[in-house]
């Protein structure tokens, strides 16, 4: 190629690199100029324009970018064999990649391919673009060509990696595994394996086929060589002589395994299950769904053994004494693996039947006096926990108390004392103690904090420290209180709790998410988003946190912030879907076959995300709620995204049947365990236990996957295409002297179809629904009676308006098209729902759990739309600029649908103005909230509210003389009063946004009512 003579892409590569350099340090200008003076010297060459081009893209003009990369292209095509090498189809393969043109990149190779049939780059250039557009057909076929050109291994193996992938991917695929096989054999016949992963493809091949003695075969002769470790090997023996249904040679090769690894807790469980031959196929997840241990307990608690008792008694016998072999050989305090291995065998001789109970209490005292300092002694055996009677966790917790001095200061005490609380927190024993043992209990956690802190102050800030956990269990207690008694000042001192935390080391994570759920709960939704934007959340991590925060920033006032997260997100999934076919390039380059299905895999989990496809929803939904003031900009914005369109056509059933769960919701707070339920916001149940909680919240994240949030996302799908016919549909109604005064036939048969899959998320078919709707707007249904929805429900109302506006016909039983009974029904359920809010609010500083939140959609969400509706009628009202043809019909108004309108107008008005006096009325000065707030942790009294935020106060006010270093100088900046007047400001500022909103309608409506006035009179 032309490169190999010190040329790039026909031009000399001191001529050339200057703008790569400028390209690599962001100096596009400067790329520029020079690309041009380049092109001034080689005008027909396409790696110039190529260069341009990526300089082009680089500096935000897609659009001049992709033409100059057209004319590379014809260029190319031209019959000039000195300027086609692959650096200039790799240029404009990275331009058309981005620019999201791989079809054009892909045709330049398949060109150049054709015109050089033999050139092994042009074949990889081809293979890569064949890979990013998921092509696995074609990339088997460039693969087996470069094979038969070059007789490589490596390209065999990517021919074998493409037809995974379309068994992975493509129905009837299997088929294709007998084509690997033959095709590896005919290869290793010739020339053998030399690669590790070429051997862990080949033996992947014969397992999907389920050929497990072909395996082992491979596996024990010359080729098993290739393993870099013994213990690799000897793993994939035993799971390949179990699935074989070998166990007592599989059985044996686990224990050479564990020999060698003592902590390798996955294979004692296979080890395990051998013994007792039963299923013990563990394979990683490849959906990677989140697994909760405390919701698969239940599910662990049998044996699936066709064995008899006697002899699972035996096999477990002589198990417990090879593990206790392996606890003599690894005395290390490292290992838990063997003494972890003792409490499975005592678990399982209890399911068996084995009379003797007291052995499994024992191997947990005795796990827990060696391991019970470390952090993750306790979630280590919590399965095992949920098997103890009353009295057996009393005798364990008595154990684990009086195996150390609590009065002591050291790491292992104060190890050793959270493993109590942990242990207690997991079983759920704290919810069966009374209101002043659990206050005590706080008040124990909070000083054996502070007592400890010392231990830390020659830590790194960054660093963890000791008993950070002390303080979130302190928290929980105090947020259990609360739930109890309803007395707000312990919700107020589990926030102070976790403030004074975060004052003493501020990076603790932990902390941030109780913080982001406290805050959000209680409505001031600023310091939610501040503690949010504080954890630095990025990259995939979006796809698993953001639920932490971006529902309740969804159904705020502060649409920008929510705008932005949602922005945030979608860039970086859309980027990743964009290039994550870049890393099984670099997964086929690097030969690491299996990260190419891991890759792809994994970029086909989140393009079906379910959370992604929800955000798209409500990207859109709030841009428009942002500009439903101006018809005219909320029309661009739809037009820009096929007018809802494309959300509809995702929303199809077959596409939401196949959507992902990725949230990690095991790092939420107890009292929300999904973004959609908060125990806060109900009645504490004074008869319920531990296990029928634990229970409760198991069913909740079971439902989050594909329980009513499924209907949520589709129904939320619709509303950008609903908004948009019904925009366009109630522009023409108006003058009935036009012959087509009413929507098109398809567009109106388009709404119902929408309405009807509306009604459907919802619960109901389209009749039901509206009569339900006509029920609420007459008073005749009770709002409170659809309260989940009735957000859905407003809203419904107002696209059923649109709907019959638009049809020829009335849509409304009892009604003609001409009646404005249609606008009645939307004022009259608007006001009626947001009077209902308004009478039940009370003072939301002191109200957490308030209906702020369902006040701000109503306001921003069907009354938005209602109020595009009005517009674009209103619109149609305008003088055009055409002069009406000579003897044509008179265009008058419609008077009783403008008089219609009119009223709407009215009502709407009246409606926000109420909703305006109440903000008015709730936003009191900011020294009167603080004074209000202060009072409910003031208290002198031994009992209730205050003995923490008394705690918090006054070590902080001796920190300094009595732990000194960086924690002592820290907390001099502490105060609960601060604490406070943060919180009075954010709600405040939360108020002010919601009016803001509200004064931006009223002025539209006031000025749309002075139109009308205008027209009528």
């Amino acid at each position: 190629m032309a490169s190999k003579f010190g040329l790039a892409g026909g031009i000399p590569e001191r001529r050339v690199r200057p703008i790569w350099d400028a390209v690599d340090s962001r100096q596009y200008k400067a790329a520029l100029k020079l690309c041009t003076g380049l092109l001034a010297k080689h005008p027909t060459s396409p790696y110039a324009l190529a260069l341009k081009a990526l300089t082009l893209e680089r500096m935000g003009k897609p659009d001049e970018a992709l033409s100059v990369c057209l004319n590379a292209k014809e260029l190319l095509y031209k019959d000039n064999i000195f300027h086609f090498d692959d650096l200039t189809l790799s240029t404009l393969q990275i331009v058309f990649q981005r620019l999201d043109r791989l079809d054009l990149a892909t045709s330049c190779y398949e060109y150049a391919c054709t015109k050089y049939p033999s050139n092994l780059e042009l074949m990889m250039g081809l293979f890569n673009c064949y890979v990013r557009e998921y092509s696995y057909v074609k990339q088997q076929q460039t693969a087996i060509k470069m094979y038969k050109t070059v007789g490589e291994e490596r390209f065999l193996l990517w021919a074998i990696c493409s037809i995974q992938l379309q068994v992975y991917f493509s129905s009837g695929g299997e088929k294709l595994l007998a084509l690997a096989e033959a095709l590896l054999k005919k290869h290793i016949n010739s020339h053998s394996l030399h690669e590790p992963e070429a051997l862990a493809l080949y033996i992947s091949i014969l397992e999907q086929q389920a050929k497990y003695d072909a395996a082992l075969e491979i596996l024990s002769g010359d080729l098993g060589s290739l393993m870099g470790r013994e213990e690799d090997k000897l793993r994939l023996q035993g799971r390949l002589l179990a699935q074989a249904r070998n166990y007592v040679a599989a059985s044996e090769i686990y224990q050479k395994v564990l020999e060698s690894c003592p902590d390798d807790w996955e294979s004692f469980l296979h080890y395990l299950g051998c013994m007792l031959e039963h299923d013990v196929n563990l394979p990683k997840p490849s959906t990677g769904e989140h697994n909760y241990s405390s919701c698969s307990v239940d599910s662990t608690l049998s044996i699936k053994t066709c064995l008899s008792e006697d002899l699972v008694e035996s096999r477990l016998t002589k198990a417990l004494s090879f593990v206790q072999t392996l606890q003599g050989n690894n005395s290390s305090d490292c290992v838990r693996g063997p003494h972890l291995a003792n409490i499975e065998i005592e678990r399982l001789r209890r399911l068996n039947g084995n009379p003797n109970d007291s052995k499994l209490i024992e191997a947990l005292v005795k796990y827990f006096h060696r391991f019970g300092h470390l952090s993750c002694s306790a979630s280590d055996v919590e399965i095992y926990l949920h098997m103890l009677s009353s009295n057996e966790i009393t005798e364990l917790l008595d154990a684990i108390s009086g195996s150390f001095d609590a009065e002591s200061v050291s790491v292992n005490t104060l190890g050793l004392t959270i493993t109590i609380f942990k242990v207690q927190e997991l079983l759920g024993t704290l919810f069966t103690k009374s209101t002043a043992e659990l206050q005590d209990i706080a008040k124990r956690l909070v000083e054996t904090f502070y007592k400890n802190l010392p231990l830390s102050n020659e830590l790194d800030p960054q660093e963890s420290m000791y008993g950070e956990e002390l303080l979130s269990m302190a928290s929980n207690i105090l947020v259990q209180l609360y739930w109890r008694t309803r007395s707000f000042g312990y919700l107020l001192e589990a926030i102070l709790v976790l403030e004074f935390g975060l004052t003493v080391r501020k990076y603790v994570w932990q902390y941030k998410i109780m913080l982001v759920h406290l805050y959000s709960y209680m409505g001031v939704l600023p310091l939610a988003h501040k503690w949010y934007l504080t954890l630095e959340v990025k990259n995939i991590l979006l796809e698993s946190v953001l639920h932490h925060i971006l529902p309740q920033m969804l159904n705020s006032p502060f649409l920008q912030q929510a705008a932005d997260l949602a922005k945030d997100y979608l860039k970086f999934m859309d980027d990743h879907l964009k290039e994550s076919a870049d890393l099984t390039c670099l997964a086929y380059r690097h030969r690491t076959y299996s990260k190419v299905i891991e890759f792809v895999q994994f970029k086909d989990r989140l393009q079906n995300s379910r959370q992604y496809f929800s955000v798209r929803s409500d990207s859109m939904i709030l841009h428009l709620k942002q500009k439903a003031e101006s018809l005219e900009e909320v029309e661009s914005i739809l037009e820009n995204a096929s007018h809802g369109a494309r959300l509809v056509e995702l929303s199809k059933e077959d596409n939401i049947r196949h959507l992902t769960f990725n949230e990690d919701l095991q790092a939420r707070p107890w009292w929300t365990p999904t973004s959609s339920v908060n125990y806060l916001s109900e009645p504490f149940d004074e008869s319920a236990t531990p296990e029928s909680y634990r229970a409760k919240s198991c069913k909740h994240k079971s439902d989050e996957k594909d329980g009513s949030k499924l209907k949520d996302a589709e129904r939320k799908s619709l509303v950008p295409r609903l908004v948009y016919l019904s925009t366009h549909g109630c522009a023409s109604f108006l003058k009935d002297s036009e012959p087509n005064g009413s929507c098109s036939d398809s567009t109106v048969g388009e709404m119902k179809t929408l309405l009807e899959r509306y009604a459907r998320s919802i619960g109901y078919s389209i009749d039901d629904a509206l009569s339900i709707v006509l029920g609420m707007s007459s008073g005749k249904k009770a709002v409170k009676d659809f309260a989940p929805d009735i957000v859905s429900w407003m809203s419904f109302a107002v696209f059923i308006n649109a709907w019959n506006l638009s049809s020829h016909e009335s849509v409304i039983p009892g009604t003609d098209r001409s009646s404005p009974n249609s606008w009645q029904i939307v004022d009259n359920l608007v006001k009626s729902c947001i009077e209902e809010q308004l009478t039940d609010a009370n003072r939301m500083l002191t109200s957490p759990g308030n209906n702020v939140p369902l006040l701000v959609r109503m306001i921003t969400e069907p009354m938005s739309w209602h109020l595009l509706a009005i517009q674009s009628c209103l619109r149609a009202l305008a003088p055009q600029g055409k002069k009406k043809k000579k003897g044509g019909p008179s265009d008058q108004p419609n008077i009783p649908q403008l008089q219609a309108i009119q009223s709407s107008v009215r009502s709407m008005i009246d409606t926000l103005q109420s909703v305006h006096t109440w903000l008015s009325d709730q936003m009191k000065p900011e020294e009167q909230g603080l004074d209000i707030l202060l009072a409910y942790v003031q208290g002198t009294s031994t009992e209730g509210p205050g003995q923490i935020s008394r705690i918090l106060d006054a070590s902080a006010a001796v920190a300094n003389s009595e732990i000194g270093g960086r924690i002592g100088q820290s907390l001099e900046s502490w105060s609960s009063a601060g604490v406070m007047r943060r919180i009075v400001g954010a709600e405040h500022e939360t108020l002010a946004e919601l009016k803001k909103i509200c004064d931006s309608k009223l002025k539209l409506l006031k000025s749309e009512s002075a139109s009308l006035s205008t027209v009528l009179h």
